[in-house]
């Protein structure tokens, strides 16, 4: 039975073409969603395992704003940086070096989610210009500690023994698809079937398209040795923090905690969701992106 795209009207209403940048010795594939003489525009840093259609849905209900959405090298249509480790250092530089192209003026506003969170706060931290900071599901708190340290660890030796195996049994491990169903599962907090349906189809399409199995491992390695809050605290961009209340990964009271870290943030809690905000209530994501940027009152459609 064909998976419907809940989102698939709004987001063909909007003009979307693909580019691609030349940044630190390799090709950054990028899409371009909005009128380019839009007043707003936005980078936008997708998570983890993912590519720029995590983010689509979110995109969907912001006609109105530019919004430049890459693939995070070694994920998607982006190769793997070359002779470099994909560590947060060359992340958050790719970033910078990325927006300097785009953005030359340093007029976007940057947005990350999950992982994302921390490669922009990262590279904003460290000089990004950019007039505001909006972070989706930030990783607010470091994923090794509290009571999902065990679950992170038992990853960390997925993603180690993913590596260590012989190539074949390594890459089959990395992308199967049950285990690709499991973690879906495991975020996932809507009971609406359809919905539910859609979600784990977007995992089982862009969840395994990485570069190779080296980079995923650093790149994982990256995602849980680092937090927003190492960061936060050399951000004085206006912030704005979108959280869930049934966060998977960083409970809500480490986001309130997040929040009193930046010098300027505003939090913006969505309630019955948990990481999946992007896929889940895009819509809210929007609202609370709208008017922190204080774009007009119809500005979100849907």
């Amino acid at each position: 039975m064909p998976v419907v795209n809940p989102y698939a009207p709004l987001l063909a209403a909007i003009d979307v073409t693909r580019d691609q940048a030349q940044v630190l010795g390799a090709p950054t594939a990028y899409w371009s969603y909005g009128p380019a003489d839009a007043a707003t525009t936005i980078i936008a840093v997708h998570g983890f395992r993912g590519d720029h259609h995590g983010l689509e849905p979110v995109v969907a209900h912001l006609p109105g704003v530019r919004v430049l959405s890459p693939d995070l090298p070694g994920f998607g249509a982006s190769p793997a940086l070359p002779g470099r480790a994909h560590d947060l250092d060359s992340y958050a530089e790719w970033l910078r070096a990325f927006a300097l192209q785009v953005d030359p003026a340093g007029e976007a506003v940057i947005l990350g989610h999950s992982f994302g969170s921390i490669v922009a706060s990262a590279a904003v931290a460290a000089g990004l210009p950019t007039p505001r900071l909006i972070l989706v599901n930030p990783i607010g708190a470091p994923a090794l500690e509290g009571p999902r340290g065990l679950l992170t660890r038992l990853a960390v030796f997925y993603y180690w023994a993913g590596a260590r195996l012989p190539a074949r049994m390594g890459d089959w491990l990395l992308r199967s698809p049950l285990i690709v169903r499991v973690m879906s599962s495991a975020m996932a907090k809507t009971r609406d079937p359809e919905l539910r349906a859609f979600i784990h189809d977007q995992h089982d399409r862009y969840f395994s398209d990485f570069a190779d199995r080296d980079t995923l491992r650093h790149a994982f390695r990256a995602s849980v040795s680092h937090d927003v809050s190492e960061f936060a605290h050399r951000i004085s961009q206006p912030t704005l923090l979108v959280a869930a209340e049934r966060a998977y990964i960083t409970p809500i009271e480490k986001e309130r905690a997040l929040a009193l870290r930046f010098a300027d943030a505003v939090l913006v809690e969505i309630p019955r969701v948990g990481h999946l905000i992007h896929y889940e209530t895009p819509d809210a994501a929007a609202r609370a992106i709208a008017e922190f940027l204080d774009l007009p009152a119809d500005a979100v459609a849907g």
